[in-house]
């Protein structure tokens, strides 16, 4: 791996992943609202920032997200589910990396293996769900694995070396986990990053469209 291109590298696991990456030597590209003006929500800032990246990249790895988008907790009941709580969800969990993956195809490395790897996570899958609640981060992260499964296909129509996969990273101890990290097991960024970008260097093409954990294990849909 010699380019990297780091979506969301501001974050707690985006950051992580682009200081692992550059310390084995890999030219990183980082972008992110901070330092770009990134915002998801707006497909102009969208086209506009990732129409100005250029050149070629093996890999592309997209950390955006958010738990809640009106920063109040996770819906536990359906009498607690909002509309525009769910929406704000979907925009930024769903349609904005949705947006970042139309630019993949021209930013993808044309010829070689590459990869192109979105963050998810387990409680997106619908056969893992056995406990319900968190409605709205649930049903947007089912959609995100929809739509990289959906883009996995179509890459790999002309990028026969391409993996385009969902990530589920586990639970890590940043400000997007804290108030559930007492719950959970969590791990440090750095230790998430380095499990994910052993997943992306083991990863092959017959594993694209997949959805797969820290440790490179499948999860089901």
């Amino acid at each position: 791996m010699e380019h990297a291109l780091i979506i969301g590298a501001s974050g707690g696991i985006g950051a992580a992943v682009a200081a692992a990456l550059e310390d084995e030597g890999v030219n990183v590209r980082r972008v992110s609202r901070r330092d770009d003006g990134l915002e998801v929500t707006d497909p102009a800032s969208v086209a506009q920032v990732m129409g100005a990246i250029e050149g070629e990249f093996d890999l592309i790895f997209i950390a955006i997200g958010v738990l809640s988008a009106d920063g109040g907790a996770p819906e536990k009941m359906l009498s607690a589910i909002t509309a525009d709580a769910m929406a704000g969800a979907m925009a930024v969990n769903a349609i904005g990396p949705a947006l970042i993956l139309q630019h993949v195809p021209r930013l993808l490395r044309r010829r070689g293996p590459s990869v192109c790897a979105v963050l998810s996570a387990r409680v997106g899958s619908i056969g893992d769900n056995r406990l319900g609640g968190w409605y709205s981060y649930r049903a947007s992260k089912a959609a995100l694995n929809q739509i990289v499964h959906g883009a996995a296909i179509e890459i790999g129509r002309k990028r026969k070396e391409a993996a385009v996969v969902a990530l589920h990273p586990g639970t890590v101890a940043t400000p997007f986990t804290e108030d559930y990290a007492a719950r959970h097991k969590t791990v440090p960024p750095e230790e998430a990053a380095r499990n994910l970008i052993t997943v992306i260097k083991g990863l092959t093409p017959e594993q694209n469209g997949g959805f797969y954990d820290y440790a490179g294990r499948e999860i089901v849909w």
